[in-house]
């Protein structure tokens, strides 16, 4: 009965959050939020986003390995498959992405997730980073995730107050983890993404 009681507790206050989002969306504080955003923007961007300035998918300790296939690896439930004998490339594993809590077999149907995206950081205070810098962001395995190609596409390099995972029961673990990266490399925030992180710390049982 208690753990019933519990999920029903989840469940309302998940229920209190989408629609405290809706209304942010849907209310006058979307514009109040775009100009929020706007005003952020025009602060803090010096020069435009460029994905060719952010060495991703390195191969840090030169074992033939880059950042994609390591995180393929630690992230798989199973031991992987190779493409060949050189163990460079994996093939095939088994993955449950956590935007959506669905499995994947194929290595081709899975994408790695930057969880701040590097354009949203560029706009929140990296433009002014050096390539040094933005290499180490986007290789960082605390911002990284293994996610299906198609979720990952329709997230694109939207914040919180934007776009949530499908699946609830990963908001409070993706809030979470948003914060500790832009506290982590100190990006700036606007007033719609901390209302909405805010939000999404209350559907958290510490």
């Amino acid at each position: 009965m208690r753990r019933h009681h519990n999920e029903t507790i989840i469940s309302v206050r998940l229920a209190i959050v989408l629609i405290l989002l809706t209304l942010l969306a849907l209310s006058g504080c979307r514009q109040l939020g775009k100009q929020a955003q706007q005003a952020d923007s025009v602060q803090t961007i010096k020069t435009p986003y460029q994905r060719k300035d952010w060495p991703h998918w390195i191969d840090a300790d030169r074992d033939c390995q880059n950042t994609r296939q390591e995180l393929l690896i630690a992230a798989s439930r199973i031991p992987v498959q190779f493409k060949d004998a050189r163990r460079c490339t994996v093939k095939a594993g088994l993955w449950i992405g956590p935007y959506t809590g669905k499995k994947f077999t194929n290595a081709a149907d899975v994408d790695i997730d930057h969880i701040v995206p590097l354009a949203h950081a560029h706009r929140h205070g990296a433009d002014k980073w050096t390539r040094a810098q933005r290499r180490t962001f986007a290789n960082d395995y605390d911002n990284l995730l293994v996610v299906d190609d198609a979720t990952n596409q329709a997230k694109s390099d939207q914040a919180p107050h934007e776009w949530l995972p499908p699946n609830e029961s990963f908001w409070c673990e993706y809030g979470h983890r948003w914060q500790r990266v832009k506290d982590k490399y100190r990006l700036h925030y606007s007033k719609p993404e901390r209302t909405t992180l805010k939000l999404l710390a209350e559907t958290c049982f510490r």
